[in-house]
């Protein structure tokens, strides 16, 4: 297992870059044992080109999904996660643009099923969370940001891709711990993610009678790039130490949880968020 601690480092601006960060997150994990669970299926993962997004990618490929990964501008971790879902023999196609704009959020659905004739899971991922001391310094302008990128595109993009979805399909969401405990100075971002469990809950009472299963995932502190990107070195160099586990999960700890929700053996669950976050009790 990784060290609790994480040596001081700091990205100037997100989204942050895989590259950059030391020590590398770990995305599979060498025990990992894949047995066909998503055979034949294609899955469309939102901010899919690192972090817990590329662990998810390279999961669900080992699993037997092609992949259509969605993600802003980072092109080269984009073009790594497509290399290794490749190297897994399974086809990758990389859609880049903002998802804060919801005619974006229509093409990649079009462009996925385009590409592979249908669409199977849904993985809404990306996000973005920018740190504030203080609520006054949160202005409208952020505020909007972070629910277009976090929530609104999280509307459009499974809106889009309800025609195509069948019975027997899965929406899998990302949620956070913050949505259950709160964050001092993630406030906005805390927000959305409470946003995105409310989402889920209910998205999932919609679509029971078409037997579309809507799920979330409520990491805790996770290595990945946007965490350098978002917080100051000495931050850093303590991310995840107060948890009961005493240290930051890394992606390949977390993939598992998706994986579990988009196959058959979550077929008895929807509502449902699970909590991979170190200990922490949200009761939730």
């Amino acid at each position: 297992m990784p060290n609790a601690q994480q040596p001081p480092q700091h990205q100037p601006g997100q989204p942050g870059r895989e590259q950059a960060m030391q020590p590398p997150p770990e995305y599979l994990r060498s025990d990992y044992r894949a047995c066909g669970k998503l055979t034949g299926r294609v899955a469309l993962i939102t901010g899919g080109d690192s972090g817990i997004g590329r662990a998810v990618a390279l999961a669900f490929a080992l699993e037997g999904a092609d992949l259509a990964i969605a993600y802003l501008n980072e092109h080269d971790d984009a073009q790594e996660t497509q290399r290794r879902v490749r190297e897994a023999g399974r086809q990758c196609v990389l859609l880049p643009g903002d998802l804060a704009d919801e005619a974006h959020c229509r093409d990649i659905v079009a462009r996925t099923v385009t590409t592979f004739g249908r669409l199977d899971v849904l993985v809404n991922n990306a996000g973005e969370q920018h740190e504030r001391a203080d609520l006054t310094e949160i202005d409208a302008a952020q505020l909007e940001r972070t629910f277009r990128t976090n929530v609104f595109a999280m509307f459009h993009v499974t809106a889009a891709a309800l025609p195509h979805l069948k019975p027997g399909a899965a929406v899998v969401n990302s949620a956070s711990v913050t949505a259950y405990v709160g964050h001092p100075t993630l406030m906005d971002y805390a927000a959305s993610k409470g946003a995105i469990v409310a989402f889920t809950r209910s998205l999932a009472v919609n679509l029971a009678g078409r037997g579309i299963r809507v799920n979330a995932v409520a990491p805790g502190p996770i290595w990945t790039p946007l965490i350098p990107a978002t917080f100051s070195a000495e931050h850093v160099a303590k991310f995840g130490a107060s948890k009961p586990l005493g240290r930051a999960g890394q992606p390949s700890e977390v993939a598992p949880c998706f994986v579990f929700l988009a196959c058959a053996d979550a077929s008895y669950m929807t509502g449902q968020v699970l909590h991979p976050n170190g200990g922490e009790i949200v009761n939730g």
